[in-house]
């Protein structure tokens, strides 16, 4: 299983808002600079965390975005799966998948759900707050 650029500049993008939050709005060339995103591509992204209601947008010259809520409500696996889907590693355990035939006699089911449950296990116990604090214990600050 791979996280697509989506995912990842999606969860970066929250960071990023969450990081400058002085209450302003932050211009999305801003955020596309410091992360290194298009500016075109930022938008559809960041069009996707405005409709969850995870970022308030504020539109015109003055313009741009902020966090919609504190950086601790928001949790790496919210965001990724908003961008990607469910994170289940094969088909068969994703939310809503039909019963497979095989379930029964496959060995290999609980190799995948207990990987599916690492996964879950670390993306929904790590926040943005948490991301904000380690960005600045490496930047000792």
């Amino acid at each position: 299983m791979k996280i697509s650029t989506k995912g990842r500049y999606a969860v970066r993008i929250m960071l990023d808002l969450a990081m400058n939050n002085t209450g302003e709005i932050i211009r999305a060339k801003d955020i596309a600079v410091r992360q290194g995103i298009s500016g075109k591509y930022l938008e559809q992204i960041i069009a996707v965390l405005n409709r969850a209601g995870y970022v308030k947008s504020v539109r015109g010259a003055q313009g741009g975005y902020r966090i919609a809520k504190d950086p601790k409500e928001y949790t790496v696996g919210m965001i990724l799966r908003l961008t990607e889907g469910d994170m289940a590693p094969v088909a068969c355990l994703e939310s809503g998948a039909p019963e497979c035939g095989r379930r029964d006699t496959c060995e290999t089911l609980e190799v995948w759900r207990e990987l599916y449950e690492a996964i879950n296990n670390v993306i929904d116990n790590v926040t943005i707050a948490d991301l904000v604090d380690r960005r600045r214990q490496k930047q000792g600050t």
